[in-house]
């Protein structure tokens, strides 16, 4: 389960005091207004500069979506190759759904809005370094690409991407939400085909 030699690390891509500042305030506009809702001129109020000194860390405001999903998806980069490291394909899909529940609780309506966005899916169909990621990212989730392991793979991600932003578990604390995701999750996995009919 060896991960490719020329995957991208998101994790270290580098980035300024500046361009984080306007990741995070990029990130809170687009969860409240989607992409097409939020401009470079909402941006730079928020942050308190002008337009032209968002403009200069990033050109364009796909180039601010990219670089918010390679934000997030370096936060799943870890628990990603230790999954891969793993001999055991059972433990290897374990680590991972570890690692991503515990993203997605911490970072409740970021990763979702970034998963949801009709703006957002088409631009990061087109980003190759993102296509490898998640094909590595389902590879251990799933092992292969067959109909019923990518729709497995699709209905998991989107339920743990509700289950955290949903308005029913708005009060729910991080720990007992962490902890039913893991249950429910492991429980959807190893439901036999024909469960409950």
């Amino acid at each position: 389960m060896a991960s490719s030699p020329a995957a991208t690390q998101f994790r270290f891509i580098p980035r300024s005091a500046a361009q984080t500042r306007i990741l995070d305030a990029a990130l809170q506009l687009i969860g409240d207004n989607g992409v097409g809702g939020t401009s470079l001129q909402m941006i730079a109020d928020v942050i308190g500069v002008t337009k032209a000194a968002v403009y200069h860390q990033f050109k364009t405001k796909d180039e601010i979506v990219v670089a918010l999903t390679e934000r997030e998806l370096g936060a799943l980069e870890a628990a990603l190759e230790v999954a891969e490291a793993e001999q055991s394909r059972p433990r290897a899909r374990e680590v991972l759904l570890d690692g991503v529940i515990d993203m997605a609780v911490r970072r409740r309506g970021a990763a979702s809005t970034l998963q949801f966005d009709p703006v957002i899916v088409r631009l990061l169909a087109e980003h190759q370094p993102f296509q490898q990621f998640i094909a590595r990212l389902y590879g251990v989730l799933v092992g292969d690409a067959g109909d019923d392991a990518v729709v497995s793979a699709a209905m998991l991600s989107g339920a743990i991407a509700v289950g955290v932003m949903h308005p029913l578990v708005g009060h729910v604390d991080d720990d007992t939400l962490r902890a039913q995701l893991l249950r429910l999750t492991k429980r959807f996995i190893e439901a036999p085909d024909g469960a409950g009919r």
